[in-house]
């Protein structure tokens, strides 16, 4: 199937919808949704290094990922990129763009990516009407939130590598893909960049926990052999 098509059938939407949890489990059927769904836009393919909006454009829309990876980065006044987060199928980008009225960050496509787009200005009218939807909006900001300033805390390297590692594979998990197995679509310096370690740290830790028995690595494909011992290692983070 092509990602650009889903999965959804006549009552749900896809499996990886942002949008899912006010589906049938929250009181909606796909038919009593059907505005939503006319609010959405299929975009993409969008290849990788392709942007998908840039710091300073207007805020109209916010995305849902539908298949691929995005990273959301800024560029500081020495024109070094700082990454603030990697956006998996499922996940919304452009929350962050609600106040300012203006994207604060580019989004990147790593991948081949596939979004929903949403105009935010009907969305905001349609969840008046439907708690449900204003409801996982609400939600879906405090993720989001969350997310960028859980590896904001006084953690070392190795704490934060292995709260990365497994925080990325729960999200994974959530959306029905492997939990042990993945592909880092990101380099190490992306990674290094988001958890505000140098580049080679990132490299080394994860030699170290390969040495350890943690995980398996093979360039970007990684297994994680001991999870129970990677959460045990980054608990200060994930229970933060």
């Amino acid at each position: 199937m092509d990602p650009g098509e889903g999965d959804g059938d006549t009552l749900r939407f896809c499996t990886t919808c942002a949008f899912g949890e006010v589906c049938l489990p929250g009181g909606y059927d796909k038919r009593a949704l059907q505005e939503l769904h006319c609010l959405v836009e299929h975009v993409g393919p969008f290849r990788a290094g392709d942007f998908l909006f840039r710091s300073g454009e207007r805020f109209e829309s916010i995305y849902a990922v539908r298949a691929g990876t995005v990273k959301t980065a800024t560029i500081d006044e020495e024109g070094r990129e700082q990454i603030l987060g990697f956006h998996l199928p499922g996940e919304m980008i452009g929350l962050s763009a609600i106040h300012p009225a203006r994207y604060p960050c580019d989004a990147i496509a790593l991948d081949t990516v596939y979004l929903c787009r949403f105009s935010f200005p009907a969305l905001s009218t349609l969840a008046t009407r439907m708690p449900g939807i204003q409801q996982q909006l609400f939600r879906l900001l405090s993720a989001d939130i969350g997310k960028a300033a859980l590896l904001a805390g006084d953690y070392n390297a190795n704490e934060r590598m292995a709260a990365f590692l497994i925080l990325f594979a729960d999200r994974l998990a959530a959306r029905g893909f492997s939990a042990t197995r993945f592909r880092l679509s990101m380099s190490r310096g992306d990674i290094a960049s988001y958890l505000r370690l140098a580049p080679e740290t990132v490299s080394r830790i994860l030699r170290r926990f390969r040495d350890d028995g943690l995980i398996r690595v093979d360039e970007r494909d990684i297994e994680l052999l001991q999870v129970d011992g990677l959460r045990q290692l980054g608990r200060c983070v994930l229970n933060h």
